[in-house]
């Protein structure tokens, strides 16, 4: 494989140079490896090596022309009118707050959706309908080429709280993606989204998270605790206000779902109960999927503990369902296939839950109907501020880290003990141990550091 054009440019500049001050027997073999190295004829390597670097004065199509060879004229860059203003900048940058920050493809599908009810409401007001027709015409790359500048500032990570459950776990079967109908509305991953701040001691508010796989519908509940009552009372909650019925529901291993009351509920109701394989945390990627982009993004990595949190939580969660469902578009994988190292992912239109329930044959015209008339009533921008203001109240709730007890940081002896040697003798620091020291000062003790839980 020969030089490229960029390494036959660095050599003949470096040639160049010192074949322009050689003596005459020194340009030949100078000459001879510059032809070997860059392949060029005896002609053009002679010209390009005696020239480089000078001035040269040429006649093209009947104008005199100075060249220097060797040296990297600029481009003039293409005077290409702007097709979107600052106008049309600024109109993207608040439909993406008001989408709470959507990608390219699901803001495109956000603007299609939400940009007539936005106006509708005087939301966002355009100026004319070339602005408009700009809006509805943008492409997904250019919009995150436009709102590259406004999107650089957000991140932060959890950690799981689950621990297993091992009660029932032969009884729940394993479930496989060849044994559910993912197609049909009803068949539901579960999840718990632990607000503890960083540390696990005491109580804390949790937040069960259930996300149907056919269309992505997702409800958020904040229950008191992993308690087995209350995550019952949230899916008895869920189910009820679910616009289909619970088929299945398929839950992590750890005891807050596998438990006995849990599959009573099941079993009374008809719903398909499993679970997902230890260790596997993509067996549940559609429910996994929505702790974050929907709780996590919302109220975040603080700690809740009290009933004032937990009311703030039931407000903000009744409205978070509403601009979720309604108003969020989601892509579902509809193909991928593998080539060697690489795997090429096909995801279908971006779509919101509502939509997608509206398009599908089993839901009710009933159900449709009243999702409809639901749809109409609703302002995403106020629904986004209201949002907001929740979170901000919220936020300025959290709890501080809990400090464990002194009695379980150090722990304290039964009774008194001792431990003898040749050198010395080790007391513990007790009370009566104390006293025994001042009535016998002449016992040899050793001090020792305080231990830490």
């Amino acid at each position: 494989m020969g030089l490229t054009m960029h390494e036959r440019k660095a050599i003949t500049n470096e040639l160049a140079v010192r074949y322009q001050k050689a003596t005459k027997t020194i340009r030949g073999q100078i000459l001879k490896e510059f032809i070997h190295l860059t392949g060029y004829s005896h002609c053009y390597a002679s010209h390009i090596l005696h020239n480089w670097g000078k001035h040269l004065v040429r006649t093209i199509d009947g104008q005199r022309v100075e060249i220097i060879l060797g040296i990297k004229h600029r481009k003039q860059k293409r005077s290409k009118p702007r097709r979107y203003d600052r106008t049309i900048i600024q109109i993207l940058e608040k439909l993406w707050v008001i989408s709470d920050g959507l990608c390219g493809k699901r803001l495109r599908a956000f603007i299609d959706t939400a940009l007539p009810i936005l106006e509708r409401f005087q939301e966002i007001i355009l100026p004319d309908n070339e602005t408009r027709a700009k809006l509805l015409a943008i492409s997904p790359a250019t919009i995150d080429r436009l709102l590259a500048p406004t999107r650089k500032n957000f991140w932060n990570k959890g950690r799981s709280s689950t621990k297993p459950g091992t009660l029932l776990k032969h009884h729940i079967p394993i479930r496989t993606f060849e044994e559910w109908n993912d197609h049909t509305p009803g068949f539901l991953e579960v999840d718990l989204v632990a607000h503890d701040g960083g540390s696990a001691y005491g109580d804390f508010i949790q937040s069960l998270d259930v996300t149907d796989i056919a269309s992505g519908w997702t409800e958020t509940r904040a229950v008191r605790n992993k308690a087995q009552c209350w995550v019952v009372q949230g899916l008895r909650d869920i189910k009820n206000n679910l616009p289909f019925p619970v088929l299945g529901i398929d839950s992590d291993n750890g005891g807050e779902f596998i438990n006995h009351q849990l599959l009573r509920f099941c079993n009374h109701h008809m719903i398909t109960f499993t679970r997902s394989r230890p260790y596997r945390k993509n067996d549940s990627c559609y429910v996994e999927q929505k702790n974050y982009t929907v709780v996590r993004k919302t109220v975040g990595y603080y700690r809740y503990d009290n009933e004032h949190q937990l009311a703030l939580l039931v407000e903000l969660y009744n409205h978070l369902r509403l601009y979720t469902n309604f108003f969020q578009p989601v892509m579902k994988l509809t193909s991928k296939t593998r080539n060697g190292s690489r795997v090429h992912k096909t995801y279908d239109k971006p779509q919101t839950p509502f939509q997608r329930l509206l398009v599908h044959p089993l839901i009710a015209p009933d159900v449709k109907e009243k999702l409809s008339a639901t749809f109409h009533t609703l302002n995403p921008a106020d629904l986004k501020r209201t949002i907001s203001h929740i979170q901000h109240i919220l936020f300025l709730s959290h709890s501080p880290l809990p400090q464990r007890p002194p009695h379980t940081r150090i722990p304290a002896p039964d009774h008194p003990w001792r431990r003898s040697d040749s050198h010395c003798q080790i007391l513990a620091l007790t009370p009566s141990s104390l006293d025994s020291r001042k009535n016998n000062p002449d016992t040899p003790t050793v001090q020792y550091p305080e231990l830490s839980g």
